[in-house]
């Protein structure tokens, strides 16, 4: 029997990602205008500007911490993080043919930042804190040129390094009290440094700008003030506002050609400010700390990144923001659709529940909890509510349109909410805990009464589903077992044992099975009858199942879990007949949208991925 390969999951057209936002200067504009770029996990994104199309850059093994684009455009080049004492890549790619050209690895721990040299002839890198030095790389040799420390015994550590704009020879670095320009003696293989001199101000730099005359170059500090700095004499010329700094630092910094300053500040105020005096002429307010500005288009625009991956675009003559892309800037836990319904979905994570738009690809609604994670969410059948899960032991109903609170229940669990399902009728809630009981709760206009507790599991309940006919529930469990209830007489009716933490649970439409998915990077079908064991299929070999889903007609179902891949199954021959890669982080949740157009996917990187589904009429 020949075995076909797995086909390739296609992600829509209309994929959600996140900014990785805590990048510095993680958003980049190509030089063509047309593409922006950006780093999320260990992925690296290019997505068109007018179609929204993205393209995934695979190849790091951990986080990317850096990212460059050269200024022909030709070569995209990223750094990434990985464990202490081991070496972390840099990789060099063909921006057009999306490939990989070539890893270079010589860094330890970390790669702080990258830059290409004017005419893209080298590639300088700077290693983190426990690495220290700078290495020029040719780019065309795919070799290392020479290297040095970055700073000197005395200074703090060099955390950014950048370009002359004219001549490949020179470089500046710069960080904890330290700002060095350096000049390339490619002869005899060496670079040589010379510090900046910057009188009695000692300064943490934050970005560093180079004019496009190379003449000055321009550094924003954590105290909230720029510093100017000829290259030629390697002395401070000027330095302000001298009245009011900015507020959290100058994160990042862009040049005009009239000679004004564009200043993005931790406080998240980007501002337009005077080249003679750093006077603020207009300015704006969004929302996080401000990492990354860079050009767009025919000069007339350009983009901010954030911290909490907001990415806004701003005219320069109105100096307005509009927000373009928003997403979780942290780990998103569990995604849910509305019952009869793909257009909408809701996302959960800590502090907040989103609620999307699938065919604009946009965000409708943001309820915002502060300080607390949401671990779980379910939309009540006649979409009158939106309930959720909580850390702090509460469960939360809001309004789907205003997202307006309507009702919580305290002290629902004393340490936590981990898993929540509402019964089809609306009239009931089964939650499940941190400490492993599972609570049916009746729910009517302004009585929440708990009718039942139900004890048996020794650990946290990880996931709950609730049959068709709101009789019968399953629920897993960390603690090796899932568990299938009778919630009218609020008794167990049957047991699944396995050397595993569940960490997922589905029943089949006809509801004779269930197939669960856990630690043991198992999928298991149990006959719902006796408990029996039907089949195992072995799902990844190195990591954990965290979600899965069944299609309405339990033809096929999809998984994903710590390997970062989607995959879709055949329900019945147990194969996989498409696999997904898109994700650089843990998958934690995955739902097949109603009428099974789309398969959309959370993960431990922020990101929302919406993918295609193969079999849609």
């Amino acid at each position: 029997i020949c075995l076909q390969p797995p086909e390739t999951l296609k992600p829509a057209d209309l994929s959600l990602l996140s900014l990785a936002g805590h990048v510095p200067c993680g958003l980049i504009c190509h030089p063509d205008k047309e593409h922006i770029l950006y780093p999320l996990g260990s992925t690296v994104v290019i997505q068109e500007l007018d179609s929204k199309q993205q393209t995934f850059l695979h190849g790091h093994t951990n986080n990317v911490s850096c990212i460059v684009v050269s200024r022909n455009g030709l070569y995209v080049a990223s750094g990434q993080v990985t464990f202490m004492n081991f070496k972390a890549d840099i990789i060099l790619w063909d921006f057009q043919r999306k490939e990989l050209l070539a890893r270079l690895s010589l860094h330890k721990s970390k790669i702080e930042g990258l830059a290409f040299s004017a005419n893209s002839l080298y590639l300088l890198s700077l290693g983190g804190q426990d690495d220290g030095s700078v290495v020029v790389w040719h780019v065309d040799k795919r070799e290392a040129v020479c290297g040095s420390p970055a700073s000197a015994c005395s200074a703090g550590d060099a955390t950014i390094v950048v370009c002359s704009s004219r001549r490949d020879e020179m470089f500046v670095t710069a960080g904890n009290g330290t700002i060095r320009v350096w000049e390339l003696d490619l002869a005899n293989r060496k670079i040589h440094p010379t510090e900046c001199q910057t009188g009695r101000l000692r300064r943490v730099i934050m970005c560093v700008k180079v004019a496009d005359d190379d003449n000055y170059f321009y550094v924003g500090t954590s105290s909230g003030d720029i510093l100017k700095l000829n290259t030629n004499n390697k002395l401070m010329t000027d330095y302000g506002p001298h009245k009011e700094r900015f507020s959290l630092g100058v994160t990042a910094l862009l040049l005009l050609k009239t000679g004004n300053v564009i200043v993005g500040t931790g406080g998240g105020i980007v501002a337009l400010c005077k080249g003679s005096n750093y006077k603020v002429m207009k300015k704006i307010q969004v929302q996080g700390a401000v990492t990354s500005l860079t050009h767009s288009g025919e000069g007339h625009q350009f983009f901010v990144g954030t911290n909490e991956c907001q990415i806004y675009r701003v005219n320069y003559t109105a100096f307005k923001e509009e927000l373009i892309a928003a997403c979780h800037n942290e780990a998103v836990h569990d995604i849910v659709f509305p019952w009869g319904t793909s257009d909408l979905f809701a996302t959960c994570s800590k502090n907040d529940i989103r609620v999307w738009h699938t065919p604009e690809n946009k965000e409708l609604l943001r309820i915002v909890i502060p300080n607390v994670i949401c671990h779980a969410i379910d939309i009540m059948r006649d979409g009158k509510s939106i309930i959720s899960a909580w850390n702090d032991g509460k469960i939360r109903a809001f309004m789907p349109e205003s997202g307006r609170l309507m009702y919580e229940i305290n002290h629902a669990h004393s340490l936590g909410v981990t898993a929540i399902a509402a019964t089809s009728d609306c009239k009931r809630i089964i939650s499940g805990g941190v400490e492993g009981q599972v609570r049916v709760w009746e729910i009517r206009k302004r009585i929440h009464k708990l009718e039942e507790i139900l004890k048996e599991h020794s650990s946290a309940v990880s996931c709950l589903k609730i049959k068709k006919d709101n009789r019968e529930c399953v629920t897993a469990s960390l603690d090796g077992t899932c568990i299938i209830w009778d919630i009218v007489h609020f008794v167990r009716k049957q047991i699944f044992l396995a050397n595993t933490f569940f960490k997922c649970v589905c029943y089949h439409p006809e509801e004779y099975q269930i197939i669960t998915g856990g630690t043991d990077r198992r999928i298991g079908y149990w006959e719902v009858f006796d408990g029996s064991v039907i089949r195992e299929l072995e799902e990844s070999a190195s990591g954990s199942i965290n979600g899965m889903d069944i299609t309405s007609d339990g033809a096929y179902f999809v998984t994903g879990g710590d390997d970062h891949l989607v995959k879709l199954w055949d329900y019945n021959e147990g194969v996989v007949t498409h696999i997904g890669v898109g994700h650089s982080g843990n998958i934690s949740r995955i739902k097949i949208c109603p009428g099974n157009k789309y398969i959309v996917s959370v993960g431990a990187d922020g990101a929302i991925l919406v993918w295609t589904y193969p079999y849609s009429r």
